[in-house]
């Protein structure tokens, strides 16, 4: 019933009445009437007909058109919460083929050189196709099932995305010098575990420090 002085207030004002006038009426003080519109209070049981009866509404027009509109809210809260699970659904399951495309293309390097004999700018070509496509699929999950409210990003939230966007490309191209120079293709993915063991690291410090300006 939150919305029941919202809606004493309307009544009254449509039927261009002062709180005083009301409060004359009903036998009571100017302030208990401003307490029920403000939801400090709810009309005493002897005065919800009375006061129906001097706005032109019954009792159950009064809570039932309350009744509903708490309903609908609830039903709309429901919605969103069954569209946020949808959501978080969809995308769980796009980045679980994303990784699975990941560890196969791990295991086509590993395998397409030393054991199938392939050549290996046609082998590395095909790897990054695979890890080209997994990361499309990532993008476009992360950013079709968005949550609805985004947090306000910080300033130490975008130094820590800019130092790891350059940390990515860093491991990207000593990732690829390496392979390319040494062809060992098979070993050189390690490089990748690296990045991600960086990575967590790097959450962890700027989480700590976010953690600290907190206090």
């Amino acid at each position: 019933m939150n919305n029941l002085g919202e809606r004493l207030f309307k009544l009254r004002r449509d039927k261009k009445l002062s709180q005083e006038e009301v409060a004359d009426k009903l036998n009571v003080t100017r302030q208990t009437i401003s307490k029920w519109e403000t939801n400090q209070s709810m009309p005493d049981f002897d005065k919800v007909v009375p006061l129906c009866e001097l706005y032109g509404i019954t009792p159950d027009e009064l809570f039932i058109e309350l009744k509903d509109k708490e309903t609908s809210k609830n039903n709309e809260f429901v919605i969103n919460v069954e569209e946020e699970q949808l959501k978080t659904s969809k995308k769980a399951k796009g980045i679980a083929i994303s990784v699975g495309l990941y560890f196969l293309s791990i295991i086509w390097i590993m395998i397409s050189i030393p054991v199938m004999n392939m050549n290996p700018i046609v082998a590395a070509a095909i790897f990054l196709l695979i890890c080209g496509f997994s990361t499309g699929i990532i993008i476009y999950v992360c950013i079709k099932y968005k949550k609805t409210k985004i947090k306000e990003e910080t300033k130490l939230d975008k130094l820590r995305n800019q130092i790891s966007n350059v940390v990515a490309i860093i491991f990207t191209i000593m990732y690829l010098i390496i392979s390319f120079k040494t062809m060992a293709w098979h070993l050189t993915w390690i490089i990748w575990i690296i990045f991600g063991l960086f990575e967590e690291i790097l959450k962890l410090i700027f989480m700590l420090g976010s953690y600290k300006d907190e206090k």
